[in-house]
Formats: C-alpha cells, sequence, structure tokens
C-alpha cells in the first residue's frame, strides 16, 4: 500500500493494524494536508448490510464536532477498498503514557477531566464507545486528549451473546471480528446482555484506576479467570497502592466499577463533576494555611469622580473569582470596601482583615477607553509581589479582570485545579454598556435598603434590555425582589418577579453557582422547600464557598423548623464569611430553638465581637444594632442591649423590619409595654 494512490489520498506509511483493519498516513493532494485513512477489510467490505451501518454511524460520529474526539472526515471507496479518512492524530496513546506506578495526581486530572468530557459529548448525541481502552486514548504533544474508533467500536461490539469458546487472548472475538477488550469490559458487555452509554463509565472506572495505580482494578491468568473477576470480585481500592491519594478520588472510582449500571455513576457529565470537585488534597500543600488576599475597592480616578459603581464593581467581580479558589481566602467585599473608609495602611488591613496580601488599584474611564492599574502586597513588610498597567478598549475590561485574578493566584503560589482555571475566567460574551448598568445596579444593591433596591432594579432592566443573554442581572432582579419581599414588602409581585428572574438567569447560565443560589431563594420564599434544598445544593456544589447559598440554605432550613440543618448551614455561612454578624446570631437563635444555651451563648458572644467592628467602621448601620441589641442581651448585658435597640429605631423609625426586630429585643428583655 505504501505509495500506492487511493482516490486521491497518497499513502506515505503504515501506522497500525488489528482486527478492524490497518491505519495509513495519508497526503490528500487536493486539501493539501495529511489525514488517517483505515482501510476495512475485505470479509467487512463484503458484507453489505454492514457497510450501510457503517456508513450511518460514521455519519453520526463525524457529527460530533468536539475537540476531544477524534473527527471523521468521509467514508470513501477506491480500487475495490472501503476506507475511512480522519484526523492525524500525532502524540501517545495512554497506554504509553502510564508508569508503572501510577501517574502524578496534577497529571491524572489533566487527562481523566477532558476524557470524561469528550465522553459526555459523545453519549449526548447519544453515541456509546463500548471499547474505551488505553490503545484508544491518544494525548498530543500540546497535551489534548483525542478519543479514537467511536464508530468501529460502536458497530463491532453487539448485544448478540459473546461466543461461549474463549480464546486465551484479552480480545474477544466473534466471526473474527473483536467485540471488545476483555480487561475493559463492563460486566453487563461480557454476559451478552443489553448495554448503553453507562458500559463507557465501567471502562472508565477501569481506565482511572490504571492512570492512577499503573495497575488494572481486575486481573486473570486467562480470559475466563479475568471475566470471573470482571462479574464478581471486589475491585481493589486505589488506596491499597497509593497512601498519597485521597478517599473521594477512591470512592469516584468504585462508584464507576459498580456491578450494576443503576449504581454508577447515570451520566459521563456527572463523573466530570465529581473529578473536577476533587478536593484540595489532590493540589500540593503550599503551606499549613490557605493564602489570603484583600481586594480594596479601585479607586476612581476619572475627572468628576462619578465612577465610584465602576470601580467597585470591577473589584467585586474580581472578588468572586478568587473566591471560587480552594486555597485561597478572600476577605468579603463588605470587609474590603468597609475597611478603606478607616486605613489604607496595608500592615493594618493585614490585621484587621487577618490577610496576608492587599490588591489595590485604580481606574480611569474616558469614552471607550479604560486604564486600570493593580498592584499586590505583603503586608507584613509592603514588598510588591506584582503589579500592572492595562490600556484597553472598554470592553476589553472583562479580559482584564481575567488577567488580575489569574496574576494574583501565580504571584501567591497557589495551584489551581482544572475547574477553578475556568471559574475564575468570564465565559459569556458581555455587552459592555449593559455591563456597566448591571455595575451600577450592584453598587444600589449592595446599600440594602427598599429605594436603593428598587432603583437597582431599574439598572438592571436597562442592562437586559441592552443585553438580554446577559444572566447577571436576571440574577440581580431575583435576588433585588426577594430582599425586597422578605424584609420590606410581602407583595405577590416581588414573589413573582423573583421567581421569574431566577428561572430566567437560571436558563442562562446553568453553571453558575450565583444562579442557582438566586433560584433557591426565590423558591424558598414561595416554600417550595424541596426544589429549593436542589437549587441550594447544585450551588454549593458549583461553589463550596458561596456565603449566599449557605446563608440562605440556612434560613430555608429554619422556615421548616428542620433546625439541625440550619445550624450546619449558619455554622459554614460563618466559616465562610467570619465577618458577617448576620449568620452568627441568627444561628444563636437556632441553638436557642435546640435547647442549646451554652452554644447559643457563645454565639451572641461571637455575634458580638463582630458586630463591634462591624459598628466601629458603620456607626448608623441600625441592623447590626437592633441585632446586636439581642446578643447583648443573650449575654446579660440588657442596659447597653436596650441603648443599641433605641438607637436603631432612631435611624429609622419607620422601618418594619427595624421595628419587628426591636420589639423582640424588649419581649426578651421583658420589657412587654415597649415592645
Amino acid at each position: 500500500m505504501i505509495g500506492k494512490t487511493l482516490s486521491h489520498y497518497r499513502v506515505l506509511d503504515k501506522l497500525g493494524a488489528g482486527g478492524m483493519g490497518a491505519v495509513y498516513r495519508a497526503e490528500d493532494t487536493r486539501l493539501k494536508r495529511e489525514v488517517a485513512l483505515k482501510v476495512l477489510p475485505a470479509d467487512m467490505a463484503e458484507n453489505l448490510d454492514w457497510l450501510r451501518r457503517f456508513q450511518r454511524e460514521a455519519e453520526l460520529v463525524a457529527s460530533l464536532n468536539h475537540p476531544g474526539i477524534v473527527t471523521i472526515y468521509s467514508v470513501e471507496e477506491a480500487d475495490g477498498l472501503h476506507f475511512l479518512t480522519m484526523e492525524l492524530v500525532q502524540g501517545q496513546t495512554l497506554a504509553d503514557l502510564v508508569p508503572s506506578g501510577g501517574m502524578d495526581l496534577d497529571r491524572f486530572l489533566e487527562i481523566a477531566v477532558p476524557l470524561a468530557q469528550a465522553l459526555a459529548a459523545a453519549h449526548d448525541r447519544g453515541v456509546t464507545h463500548r471499547d474505551l481502552k488505553p490503545a484508544n486514548v491518544m494525548v498530543t504533544p500540546e497535551g489534548q486528549i483525542k478519543v479514537l474508533d467511536f464508530v468501529l467500536a460502536k458497530l463491532l461490539v453487539t448485544d448478540d451473546a459473546i461466543d461461549q469458546t474463549l480464546m486465551p487472548t484479552e480480545a474477544l472475538t466473534q466471526a473474527g471480528l473483536v467485540m471488545g477488550t476483555i480487561p475493559y469490559m463492563a460486566p453487563e458487555q461480557l454476559e451478552g446482555r443489553s448495554v448503553d452509554h453507562r458500559c463507557d463509565i465501567f471502562s472508565m472506572g477501569i481506565l482511572l484506576h490504571e492512570m492512577v495505580t499503573g495497575e488494572r482494578p481486575f486481573k486473570g491468568e486467562s480470559s475466563a479467570s479475568l471475566i470471573s473477576a470482571i462479574l464478581r470480585d471486589r475491585p481493589h481500592s486505589i488506596t491499597d497502592s497509593r497512601s498519597d491519594v485521597p478517599r473521594q478520588l477512591d470512592r469516584v472510582i468504585q462508584r464507576c466499577l459498580q456491578k450494576d449500571p443503576e449504581r454508577r455513576y447515570q451520566t459521563a457529565k456527572d463523573l466530570r463533576n465529581d473529578l473536577e470537585d476533587l478536593p484540595a488534597e489532590l493540589k500540593p500543600v503550599i503551606s499549613d494555611q490557605p493564602r489570603s488576599v484583600a481586594v480594596l475597592p479601585l479607586k476612581d480616578m476619572s475627572p468628576q469622580k462619578d465612577q465610584d459603581y465602576f470601580c467597585e464593581g470591577i473589584a467585586e467581580d474580581i472578588i468572586n473569582a478568587l473566591s471560587k479558589v480552594a486555597d485561597l481566602r478572600v476577605a468579603s467585599r463588605m470587609a474590603a470596601f468597609q475597611i478603606v473608609d478607616k486605613t489604607t495602611d496595608p500592615k493594618e488591613i493585614g490585621e484587621r482583615l487577618t490577610v496576608e496580601t492587599v490588591l489595590s488599584g485604580s481606574v480611569r474611564k474616558a469614552g471607550n477607553r479604560v486604564r486600570i492599574s493593580a498592584e499586590l502586597v505583603n503586608v507584613q513588610d509592603s514588598a510588591l509581589l506584582w503589579s500592572e498597567r492595562y490600556d484597553r478598549e472598554l470592553e476589553d475590561v472583562f479580559e482584564v479582570q481575567d488577567e488580575i485574578s489569574e496574576s494574583i493566584v501565580k504571584a501567591l503560589q497557589v495551584t489551581l485545579s482544572p475547574k477553578e482555571k475556568k471559574a475564575i475566567q468570564h465565559q459569556a460574551a458581555v455587552d459592555v454598556r449593559a455591563y456597566e448598568y448591571y455595575l451600577r445596579g450592584r453598587n444600589l444593591f449592595h446599600r440594602g435598603i427598599k429605594k436603593t433596591y428598587e432603583r437597582g432594579l431599574q439598572m438592571f432592566d436597562r442592562a437586559i434590555e441592552i443585553d438580554p443573554n446577559f444572566a447577571a442581572p436576571y440574577a440581580g432582579i431575583a435576588d433585588s425582589s426577594s430582599l425586597l419581599y422578605l424584609y420590606f414588602d410581602k407583595s405577590e409581585d416581588n414573589l413573582k418577579r423573583a421567581d421569574e428572574a431566577s428561572r430566567k438567569a437560571l436558563e442562562l447560565a446553568a453553571e453558575s453557582p450565583e444562579a442557582h443560589a438566586s433560584r433557591g431563594l426565590a423558591l424558598s420564599l414561595q416554600e417550595r422547600f424541596l426544589e429549593a434544598e436542589e437549587a441550594f445544593e447544585a450551588a454549593i456544589r458549583l461553589d463550596p464557598k458561596l456565603f449566599e447559598a449557605h446563608y440562605f440554605y440556612g434560613r430555608s432550613s429554619w422556615q421548616q423548623s428542620k433546625l439541625q440543618e440550619a445550624a450546619q448551614h449558619f455554622e459554614r455561612a460563618s466559616e465562610v464569611r467570619p465577618e458577617d454578624f448576620q449568620s452568627i446570631c441568627l444561628l444563636s437563635s437556632v441553638y436557642h430553638g435546640l435547647g442549646d444555651s451554652e452554644k447559643a451563648k457563645d454565639c451572641h458572644q461571637r455575634g458580638l465581637e463582630v458586630i463591634e467592628k462591624h459598628l466601629d467602621l458603620n456607626p448608623d448601620d441600625a441592623r447590626a444594632l437592633y441585632l446586636g441589641s439581642g446578643a447583648l442581651i443573650g449575654v446579660g448585658k440588657t442596659e447597653q442591649g436596650l441603648e443599641w435597640a433605641a438607637k436603631a429605631v432612631e435611624i429609622d423609625p419607620d422601618d418594619a423590619a427595624i421595628l419587628y426586630n426591636v420589639a423582640c429585643t424588649y419581649s426578651n428583655a421583658r420589657r412587654l409595654e415597649d415592645a
């Protein structure tokens, strides 16, 4: 065949051969590119029914168009030979890459996650591989994963019973055709039962086990003993071979290897998600404590000094991105933005916020141009760790935010998981004019009073008018409407708007933890608690450090009198954002309900410590005052508590939420007439 021309393909050399035909490297003389040719064996090519099926399956696989699946160009015939033309992939197979002791865990993730993504893409289109094995997974010199032989594997691994006469080789054959490779086959394949995409999940489990340990989970001296092991034996735990791997990874692999398909992962997407969610144990430990940073609001350098919303919005987006990194503790927006009213000294900021680094900078926006300067300093010695100035078009502001987030992570030597790398980047194109209105809305939202929520809604509406596919303003509408309902106006209109906007946000951004949290809050206010729990769980799965998900999950549980669950969620909320006093104060009420007076008193004391620091920066925060008044009475400081309650009413005597909570304070102090 070498040197021969089939149609317009000049055969250059042979790459390999097997039961499903020989593979050649060839030049497409029309398009001037190299391709791979798979020439089918004569006995296959003579079966017209098989060829028709082959054509249909090739068309289906060709439509997948996924970077992790080898692209099929055409099915052709020339000089009596039938062949498949495909993307030519350079690189090594997974079989060549797995060392005897297993892969480094970072390298494992680099291959396992995109491999699961490729499977998920195929399964979504109804394509099952059925012969997934190391030889069918290529890794290019650039690190790209490519899955081979989808078409032939599906056609040749039929649902018919396996031939009862087994050869002492690892490949099962029927009428001379490979039906699958025994060490990587699922039990239902070996038993000749009907199979679906979940057989690929089982094969994937074997691959993952082999990648981690260098060995397959099932062994046998012959085909018969190997089949028996797959059908009956419990797979060896990866922790038997590797003491440095977390048990969560072992659980992922064990779930893939369940004998019963119903007990495996039901989709490759679920498997991919769990691989991406593997804990920080998988990553090299840099220090006993996570690295930490406070992102301060950027200074407004515009001549008119009217760009606060823009400066604060960019900083908030950077905070939100960095908060998704497991090995990085980020001071909350509230703490970082309030501290600059008291001090700009990095060392003092570090002491107050208990962070080791501070990011500060400035923004100057003029017309369609923006200049952003940023610098990261060590709080102990004010040493400059990183700095940069960006002069860009306004529409490039998202790219600048991504670059700043990535630069901070790099400067702090934090290792990112594949999921975290994706999470800190903007995922969708957004009209920059809509983004500006969204930032105006967020700026108003954070002021937390009725008129600013209402004004913020107008800004979010304007953002959506400009860009109807921008998910974040819908979440802003949902949250504003929910909080208006919760604290100010129990109207059905607010409930309805929160419901509709949260559904739309999730429709546009199904992978957004913030959208799931917004949906959970809206559902809980409608007392649709089961749906709300699903939404909160999804938010936490996507971002375990999302304060709003934990806090409002706690409130939802509290509404249902699920006090133990409420306590867990409020505790987690206070861990995620220790400077927030609301979750700690509500936690004290939960412990009172559980009859645990010691824990309730401890929460009162913890809450007071946080509130006092907060009031030092915000002396007229009525919410902090009325929650603090209850905490003071809880620790026996009744007179001071009543003073704080009176001051809260004095600040805003017409606020129903303040009046209700102060009435509760008076009741707890046995001042029933005042209540």
